[in-house]
């Protein structure tokens, strides 16, 4: 549960600040971020996350095509641009995702509890304390925001007084650790003194992505899906995003028992009779399925119809993305601590 008198500004105290510590900087996962969108006249406005108008903003501004040139996704609207806000030294983009709330509500808090412990314990915004939010739409390897990601990653070692910097990433932000690590090796050595990777889907996600692309996905539930984002509007969404893709199972992965997508058939026998068949399909064995299954997709975006099948091109940029990923090394000196659930049966089971 959040801390609801730390959502009222007036209720903090004089900060406690603790010279000797070490700085940090906070990674979320897939949609943990603050993203505005910025239009041609300059005006900006709050598109994720918000939970009034939502869905026909997200529509609207979010949507978007993947460029197999560059591989960036743009959206569909030309006279906007996402951007991520870089307000408090890149924490208000991973605090709380809809700060215009009076009520705190546990679904917009990301980062807001470990911020608040952090400052607590003696971290100070802008010398010890960073965060980093991304566009999830784009690629975890996208050169432009690795770079962002280097220049965040200077400012916390010399803001304090050049310590090298502990990362703590969750979910997607661990691959977007990963690519910098395998992209910036020299730069990840320099400047980094230990990454803690907070369950990092390092092998895929292979079951949570497969849903994602053939049905969509819901940030949220129960009465709150009534102000938020249709389950239809993400899905068209993320058919479209490389970093989704990139969550597939991994194919350099050396997997012990790999992960199945199992299918019901059904089909008629000589006979006539109806029978309904169960078909597996192992990592290596999806394409075809995806592609039958996704074939007929198709938006409807300012008058015009859209289509938006499953997308090969950014399947093969995943590929390449997944192959980097599996030549990273760690280098000397650098700790790592990758933290992991071990059992569906309670939160507290971890490794």
């Amino acid at each position: 549960m959040i801390d609801k008198l730390s959502w009222l500004p007036w209720s903090r105290k004089d900060p406690y600040i603790n010279e000797n510590l070490d700085p940090v900087i906070l990674i979320p996962g897939i949609g943990g971020s603050v993203l505005e969108a910025v239009s041609d006249k300059g005006h900006r406005e709050r598109i994720w996350v918000r939970l009034f108008a939502a869905d026909h903003e997200f529509k609207t501004k979010l949507w978007s095509l993947f460029d197999p040139e560059t591989g960036k996704t743009n959206s569909l609207d030309s006279r906007t641009w996402i951007e991520v806000p870089e307000d408090r030294h890149g924490l208000y983009s991973c605090d709380i995702l809809d700060p215009s709330l009076v009520i705190p509500l546990d679904i917009v808090c990301y980062f807001h509890n470990v911020i608040n412990k952090m400052l607590e314990w003696g971290y100070q915004e802008g010398t010890t304390l960073f965060g980093f939010g991304y566009d999830f739409r784009q690629s975890n390897r996208l050169p432009e925001v690795l770079e962002r990601f280097k220049e965040r990653l200077k400012t916390a070692f010399l803001s304090s007084g050049g310590k090298k910097v502990n990362i703590v990433s969750h979910s997607m932000g661990g691959l977007l650790v990963k690519s910098f690590l395998a992209l910036h090796y020299d730069d990840f050595e320099k400047y980094v003194n230990s990454w803690i990777a907070i369950a990092a889907p390092f092998q895929g996600a292979p079951g949570f992505i497969l849903d994602v692309l053939l049905t969509g996905c819901e940030f949220v539930k129960g009465w709150q899906r009534e102000f938020f984002v249709a389950k239809w509007s993400m899905h068209q969404l993320l058919i479209e995003c490389p970093s989704v893709y990139e969550l597939m199972a991994n194919p350099e992965f050396e997997w012990v028992r790999a992960p199945l997508l199992n299918i019901w058939r059904e089909s008629y026998n000589e006979a006539g009779e109806r029978v309904v068949k169960l078909d597996s399909y192992k990592p290596d064995e999806l394409l075809p399925i995806l592609t039958e299954a996704l074939a007929d997709n198709t938006i409807s975006y300012a008058g015009s119809t859209i289509p938006l099948p499953f997308n090969k091109a950014i399947f093969n940029w995943a590929k390449e993305t997944q192959k980097l990923w599996h030549s990273a090394t760690l280098p000397p000196g650098v700790k790592f601590y990758n933290i992991f659930g071990t059992s569906y049966d309670t939160p507290l089971d971890v490794r």
